[in-house]
């Protein structure tokens, strides 16, 4: 019994580890190194969702469509995409849960809390949920989703805005991806234990 307690501990921790090392190394959890602007078919997410939450987004470029992601046991998780050109995020946060047995433990991200905002250039963006107060320039509503995006369902709905400002952001995401992601003063914590504790974005 202690081996096996004792192995899915360092299978935790392993997996842990691999989450740490790669956002440490590209600045942030938050990349993922696509810059296509859409998920390709053997792309797999985690399964597990991270929250960001933002005091301002300020975007040039604004797309929305539906679509879905899959884990690698298959289970399909369908998702709002939204696709942003160009964005500027002020007081942007990032969390994500990471608990090990018996022990909490949220991974988080803070960044652009000074004058300049954090900003991503050919945001992608799979997401379950979001709110927060949005102001569209010359948006179009029921759009065939194909046409915004060729790798959408043809028939589906889809919007799309020449700019895009959301206040109080708060969302819950499963996949983002950025040809390019400027932190402006990065701040990566594992916060554990106690530390853990209301320590989510939101």
């Amino acid at each position: 019994m202690q081996n096996r307690l004792d192995n899915q501990g360092r299978t935790r921790w392993r997996r842990f580890a691999a989450m740490i090392v790669p956002a440490t190394a590209a600045a942030g959890a938050i990349l993922f190194g696509m810059s296509t602007g859409a998920i390709a078919s053997d792309i797999t997410v985690s399964g597990q969702t991270f929250k960001i939450k933002a005091e301002r987004l300020e975007g040039d470029g604004f797309k929305q469509y539906g679509g879905i992601v899959r884990e690698k046991d298959g289970t399909v998780h369908p998702i709002a995409l939204a696709e942003i050109t160009s964005a500027d995020l002020y007081k942007l946060c990032q969390s994500v849960r990471a608990d090990l047995p018996g022990l909490p433990v949220v991974l988080t991200i803070n960044a652009g809390d000074g004058k300049d905002p954090a900003k991503a250039k050919d945001l992608l963006i799979a997401m379950d949920s979001l709110d927060g107060n949005a102001t569209f320039s010359n948006i179009k509503i029921g759009r065939d989703a194909s046409d915004l995006n060729p790798t959408a369902r043809a028939g589906s709905f889809g919007q799309n805005a020449e700019e895009v400002t959301i206040t109080n952001l708060e969302q819950v995401s499963r996949y983002t991806t950025a040809s390019t992601f400027n932190l402006v003063g990065l701040r990566l914590k594992v916060n554990v234990g106690d530390a853990a504790k209301g320590k989510e974005c939101f």
